[in-house]
């Protein structure tokens, strides 16, 4: 059985219902609030192992609702919106959202993306050496093996592989990852990211044309999705 209690925060009752049969089938504790004051009151007395989020609330903005829900709960936060444009979803994903989802979505995709959520906030404590798929990161030597065999990684590469792992399954957006590795004045340097991002799919992917760890997630940023 499992025991993740998931919060779904949105004023579209078909929606909200089709959430609750869809995530109670697959046996997850549902609560759900139709707009951001029940929503946010709500949050703070059930503690969601996660909660999928609309932006198109009656009473306040999901945009709103996020940055409010940040300021204390540190658990997954996935989108679900209409709302589809770049700056959308770069503005959700910069304020705190670990993912966003465009409705209408595929409840397959969905649940992976909860799951995935929930797996990677249930293994925040470091390891010494995170897996995945045939690459071993060790935290502590600052070393990768792909296969059982040695890479080579220049300490910005390295930087940067650790900064994917860390947040396996989520959307990254230019900006942060920017910030992340190479500071505030490299903010707007998304070519010289897609150099590195480039030269470390190169090490990592057996065909770095066609990617299976780094995915690009056009005009947004990447997700690092942990498999081969």
């Amino acid at each position: 059985m499992n025991s993740a209690k998931v919060l779904v925060i949105d004023d579209e009752e078909q929606i909200g219902k089709l959430l609750e049969i869809t995530l109670k089938a697959n046996d997850f504790a549902v609560h759900y609030a139709n707009t951001a004051r029940q929503g946010i009151n709500m949050a703070a007395s059930y503690i969601p192992d996660v909660i999928l989020l609309d932006i198109g609330l009656p009473d306040k903005s999901g945009h709103d609702v996020l940055k409010d829900l940040r300021q204390w709960y540190t658990k997954p936060i996935i989108i679900l919106s209409v709302q589809n444009s770049e700056q959308d979803i770069v503005n959700a994903l910069d304020n705190g959202a670990n993912d966003y989802l465009v409705k209408p979505f595929r409840t397959g995709e969905l649940l992976a993306r909860i799951r995935a959520a929930i797996r990677k906030d249930s293994s925040k404590d470091d390891t010494p050496v995170a897996q995945f798929g045939g690459l071993s990161i060790d935290y502590n030597a600052r070393t990768l093996n792909k296969d059982g065999v040695p890479i080579k990684l220049t300490t910005t590469e390295y930087s940067l592989l650790v900064l994917f792992a860390k947040n396996v399954g989520c959307v990254l957006t230019h900006q942060y990852i920017l910030k992340e590795v190479w500071g505030n004045a490299y903010s707007n340097e998304t070519q010289y990211l897609r150099v590195f991002v480039a030269q470390l799919r190169k090490k990592i992917e057996d065909n770095p044309n066609q990617p299976v760890y780094i995915i690009t997630e056009s005009g947004v940023g990447y997700r690092f999705t942990g498999k081969e």
